[in-house]
């Protein structure tokens, strides 16, 4: 070959290999392969392999294909068989509280009142004397034995008689309703004389005397004498709470309600690149000066690399079924002549939700009841009236838990295109008592009712409002396509046309909960371009027998290309 032939072959080499570098991107550094890979792409929901540049998705598709981006620095995982899906999204719980949670006593799984007291005691021996035990998670209804009870609740008198000179505060799992010692009680000032609040109930027995019980906003009288955290405190328990998701698979967060003091402490975090999770944060409504501060200053989208977006609202409209406190049209069915309660008043709701509409901010309102639901949409749909120059069309706007709705409004949620962030996992540790709250016509007709919903054409977020119920989002997608308890129980699931496909379930934690943040351009899905966040299972959940869902574990969690959790670098 003449040399200036030789020239020209290797030109064309140069040129060909110069296209194919233009047309499949620059190589990768790092390739995914040997694994059931989930897209949650419709036009291509399975593929063999990906590869990751940066912090994005640089391309998917077959395993020979891939690998033709494959350089001397690529790094490459083999799957050897396991299940690779778009990283989980927590679609509403509490970062910090569930951190605190860690910190403070326990009493999940207590199986009795006398159980949950003698943990608090155990505390006691080694906190110094006047300071406050807090302890979170105790539930009435799953214990096996029951205490004398008051309104469906135990009095204060064995807390304090176990436990005299600590003030002590006992959170119930639903964070709605407390108890609290003698010593608490008198540090608030409540006594028989204390008038009974707004939006809440002090419980008294048949002389008057209050109980250490205290539903919905009666919790404030005490809470405000709790000791401000300091902030080391409040940073352990945020990473506490980081380390928690990255150990479940998750890797987007919707904090649902979070106060300026908490809000500052995650941008200085952010800032460190001390968050990396994708956290989507609600700003608490119930703080007037913080609203009107973002209001001013607008969303805040994708801050410190991604790890930070501020552009919702968190609003309360009524309280939680387990402590009465959900609002309904007809009355409780074990409490005649209660519809539990109103914990904001609607015209507040009225005009934070119209505001934030005007300037562009997402709004998502607890709602449990069927009349709170109600009131939920007739807001909405009187605000999406509003012409505004900043106001959108494409508000999607929320209503969190959504647990109960008449039948006559379900249509609206699809016609006022109202996403629904419901919590799968709360049926399951529900569903055995609400029908003793609601009744059997009203659990068949509106209570959990996911497929009714889908079918109307709803959006549906999952989630496990932790620390409320735990955040193992596995436990979430069993509810969802089960209906069971967490023990299996009934063997065909509650109202069990009402269950989710797995496809669904799936969707509910990734591309949906994306949308529900305005992110399904970023996350949600495994595409090119998207952000590289993938949850790897040791297990295939698409496939395997309903009974070994709650035994998949988390084999890694990957959050823009970085591995923030391996199992096998686990203690």
């Amino acid at each position: 070959m003449k040399p200036t032939q030789l020239i020209i072959f290797f030109l064309l080499i140069t040129i060909t290999s110069q296209a194919q570098t233009s047309e499949l991107g620059t190589l990768a550094d790092q390739i995914y392969f040997n694994g059931e890979i989930y897209t949650m792409d419709d036009n291509r929901p399975m593929v063999e392999a990906v590869a990751v540049k940066a912090d994005s998705i640089l391309s998917v598709g077959s395993k020979e294909d891939i690998m033709k981006l494959k350089g001397d620095k690529t790094k490459l995982f083999d799957l050897n068989g396991k299940t690779m899906i778009p990283g989980l999204i927590e679609g509403h719980a509490h970062l910090y509280y569930v951190g605190l949670n860690l910190l403070e006593v326990n009493l999940v799984g207590a199986k009795s009142y006398e159980e949950a007291i003698e943990r608090v005691a155990e505390k006691a021996k080694n906190t110094p004397k006047g300071e406050w035990i807090i302890a979170n998670g105790w539930h009435h209804d799953k214990w096996d034995t029951k205490p004398a009870l008051i309104n469906g609740y135990p009095t204060n008198k064995l807390l304090s008689a176990a436990v005299p000179d600590h003030p002590v505060i006992l959170i119930h799992a639903s964070g709605h309703i407390i108890i609290i010692n003698q010593k608490a009680m008198d540090i608030a000032g409540i006594n028989s004389k204390t008038p009974q609040p707004d939006g809440g109930e002090i419980i008294i027995d048949i002389n008057g005397e209050p109980t250490g019980i205290l539903n919905e906003t009666a919790t404030d009288l005490v809470s405000k004498h709790l000791p401000a955290p300091t902030k080391k405190s409040v940073k352990e328990a945020i990473t506490l709470a980081l380390e928690e998701c990255f150990k479940n698979g998750i890797t987007g967060f919707h904090d649902a309600g979070s106060g300026g003091y908490m809000i500052n402490l995650f941008e200085e975090m952010a800032s460190e690149n001390l968050i990396k999770l994708r956290l989507y944060v609600m700003l608490r409504g119930t703080q007037p000066k913080l609203l009107k501060k973002y209001f001013k200053k607008g969303i805040q989208l994708n801050l410190y690399n991604n790890q930070l977006t501020i552009r919702s609202i968190k609003l309360m409209a009524d309280g939680a079924l387990g402590s009465r406190g959900a609002w309904l049209l007809e009355e409780y069915t074990d409490a005649p002549g209660v519809h539990g309660h109103n914990v904001t008043p609607i015209e507040d709701i009225d005009k934070i939700v119209k505001t934030a509409y005007k300037n562009g901010f997402q709004v998502g309102i607890h709602a449990i009841g069927d009349r709170a639901t109600r009131e939920v949409l007739d807001i909405y749909e009187s605000t999406f009236k509003i012409k505004s120059s900043n106001s959108s069309k494409d508000a999607r706007f929320r209503i969190e838990h959504a647990q109960h709705f008449d039948p006559a409004d379900i249509p609206r949620v699809a016609e006022l295109d109202v996403i629904l962030a419901m919590q799968a996992i709360h049926m399951s540790s529900d569903r055995p008592w609400a029908i003793d709250r609601l009744g059997e016509k009203r659990i068949n007709e509106g209570a959990y009712i996911w497929q009714t919903l889908l079918k109307s054409g709803a959006m549906i977020v999952n989630g496990t409002d932790a620390p409320v119920e735990p955040l193992n989002p596995m436990a979430g997608f069993y509810a969802s396509i089960s209906r069971k308890t967490l023990k299996g129980i009934p063997d065909d699931g509650y109202e069990p046309q009402q269950k989710m496909t797995r496809n669904q379930a799936l969707r509910s934690y990734t591309l949906d909960a994306a949308y529900a943040a305005f992110q399904e351009n970023a996350k949600g899905s495994i595409e090119v371009g998207k952000w590289a966040d993938f949850t790897i299972l040791d297990r295939n959940i698409m496939t395997i027998p309903e009974n070994q869902i709650l035994d998949t574990k988390i084999a890694m969690t990957i959050i823009g290309g970085d591995i923030v959790f391996d199992y096998n670098q686990t203690d």
